[in-house]
């Protein structure tokens, strides 16, 4: 009946439990003066709202901590087996998971756990006898086959491992993750011309697939020459520059080295399974599931670089700066990816207001390598977020200053470089960068909207930047704020209805903008409709503006706008098309 029960008072004093929880506790697992530990339901409480936090680890403390009063419980076990997994215990799952097997035979991750304890301890047929029982659905199916191939591998069967994996149907793309794999079993079994055509097959399927690239390259370093392994890096590296994995090997390579295979047991094959199915499926909306994959995958391969990056990422994903950070300092720091992880981590670090730690580490970086335009782009975007526009045109300028010939994909730098100038009150220098934004890239809708909107902003150009700003609505017909801009322009030209209509659309699209309700109050204002203005100015003071704008916000309320006695810019707009204008 304990059960029962729990629920029961669980649903009578939850607002007292959630009342006395400490505002951070949902930021980190509780201290043990913090679990209730004489308060089942409690525990439960805190237990759920620490996971729709998505805090596992606080999640996993309340668990564990209610179990005691239940152990019994189906439900509570699979929740604290489940929350205990996402934080990274596996050992301490794996003895939760042998539990919940007792309890339900048939649950698919706990065999998945246990077969993945099983292969780490290189107990090869039990893992796979696991495995064989973790499969339903398309991705559960394939990491059976990897796990179970890599099982079969490390027992000694190469041949039946590549079978077992070969027997496998399913969708197409499958055959990417087969052919890796494989080709990756037969390289470690020295059987170089079949290991060469299943990396080649996997290469062909897709050479943006980073460890195809890295494994075939590698491959082909041994067996194929230096000139062949450098093509497979250097056309990588054409569509997708600068990755420090690449870089490093092709610098190795270049320099003689003849690299050796991705993996070098079953246990790290395994482990890669894990990695790129996790981060495939994370990328794709599939979080929880990739959670489990990638903590399994670092289970097996504490040090997995690209497993790290890929969880941290993850916890971005998530809105769970903190949690990356502390992923990010397990990268170790002579690892090619350690500049990067230094990088998100600034990044992070700002995003919970740590802006003077995420700049003093972003400076650091900077100072190791002067010409390192990710850093120096990370540190423009924390300036700009927090409108230090001279520091942000600063740290672009270095940005740009880094690339010889600017091409199609640099046009963000002069984009952001522009914003900081204007918005610094340096307006011949972000025009220029935004007509060499759009030089690098025409039709570009946010450089359209904002060069076009500053144009008819001033009173320049004005049919131009109208053009401009109509040409962004088009490509971009449901972003509220370009269509907040054409409303606006609309205003600052004096086509009050044609205001009104746009910035009505761009209120529905982005309701609850301080800034766009703001607008659309001064458009119902100047065409009489004083009622419905104020309502909108009062939207507007209630979703947090800023102190500037709320002060502005306030002097309307209280004696709405004053007339309108300037000349009207359509006026002009329709002289200058009617030819009488100057």
């Amino acid at each position: 009946m304990t059960h029962s029960l729990l629920y029961r008072h669980a649903a009578v004093i939850g607002a007292v439990v959630m009342l006395s929880l400490p505002a951070a506790r949902a930021a980190q697992a509780p201290s043990q003066q913090d679990v209730l530990s004489d308060n089942a339901a409690g525990n439960y409480l805190a237990a759920r709202h620490a996971g729709v936090e998505r805090d596992a680890a606080a999640a996993a403390s309340y668990y564990l901590n209610v179990l005691k009063s239940d152990p019994h419980n189906p439900d509570l076990l699979s929740h604290a087996f489940l929350s205990v997994l996402t934080d990274g215990d596996v050992d301490q799952a794996a003895k939760l998971a042998d539990k919940v097997l007792q309890v339900d035979h048939n649950d698919r991750i706990a065999r998945l756990v246990l077969g993945v304890r099983a292969l780490k301890q290189r107990q090869y047929g039990l893992a796979r006898q696991d495995f064989s029982q973790s499969v339903h659905g398309p991705v559960t199916d394939l990491t059976a086959a990897l796990l179970s191939a890599w099982a079969s591998y490390g027992s000694g069967d190469v041949h039946g491992a590549v079978d077992e994996m070969d027997r496998l149907s399913g969708p197409d793309w499958y055959g990417i993750f087969k052919d890796l794999h494989a080709g990756l079993m037969l390289d470690l079994a020295h059987k170089k011309d079949a290991a060469g055509k299943r990396y080649a097959s996997a290469y062909k399927a897709d050479s943006t697939a980073l460890r195809t690239v890295q494994a075939y390259g590698r491959y082909l370093s041994r067996n194929g020459g230096k000139d062949a392994a450098l093509q497979v890096y250097r056309d990588f590296d054409a569509q997708l520059p600068d990755h420090p994995l690449i870089q490093q090997e092709i610098k190795q390579i270049s320099d003689g080295a003849k690299l050796p295979p991705l993996v070098d047991s079953a246990q790290d094959g395994a482990a890669e399974a894990l990695y790129g199915i996790g981060a495939s499926i994370g990328r794709r909306g599939g979080e929880d599931l990739a959670l489990v994959y990638l903590q399994l995958a670092l289970y097996l391969e504490p040090t997995h670089g690209m497993a790290l990056l890929s969880l941290a990422d993850l916890f971005e994903t998530l809105k769970k700066p903190d949690l990356a950070i502390k992923v990010y300092e397990r990268i170790p720091e002579n690892s090619p990816l350690a500049r990067s992880a230094q990088i998100q981590s600034a990044i992070d670090l700002d995003a919970l207001d740590r802006t003077d730690e995420a700049k003093k580490q972003l400076d650091h970086v900077v100072a190791g390598h002067p010409k390192d335009t990710e850093a120096l782009m990370a540190l423009g975007n924390v300036d700009r977020g927090r409108k230090d526009f001279a520091g942000c045109a600063d740290a672009y300028g270095k940005a740009i200053a880094t690339i010889p010939e600017p091409k199609k994909a640099n046009w963000v730098m002069f984009y952001f470089r522009g914003i900081c100038y204007e918005r610094a009150d340096q307006w011949p220098n972000a025009e220029a960068d935004m007509k060499k934004a759009l030089e690098l890239f025409p039709d570009q809708p946010l450089v359209l909207n904002y060069l076009g909107y500053s144009w008819v902003d001033k009173g320049l150009h004005l049919e131009e930047g109208m053009d401009m700003i109509r040409k962004a609505v088009e490509q971009r017909p449901d972003d509220g704020y370009i269509v907040d801009s054409l409303g606006w322009a609309y205003f600052r030209t004096g086509d009050y209805d044609e205001a009104v209509k746009n910035l009505e659309r761009a209120v529905l699209l982005k309701p609850d903008d301080p800034t766009i309700n703001d607008h659309l109050g001064d458009a119902y204002w100047r065409v009489g409709r004083t009622l419905e203005a104020h309502f909108q100015w009062a939207q507007a003071k209630d979703f947090k503006p800023e102190p500037d704008e709320l002060a502005t916000l306030e002097k309307k309320l209280k004696d709405g706008l004053p007339p309108d006695n300037s000349p009207s810019s359509a006026d002009a707009l329709k002289a200058k098309k009617d030819g009488s204008g100057g």
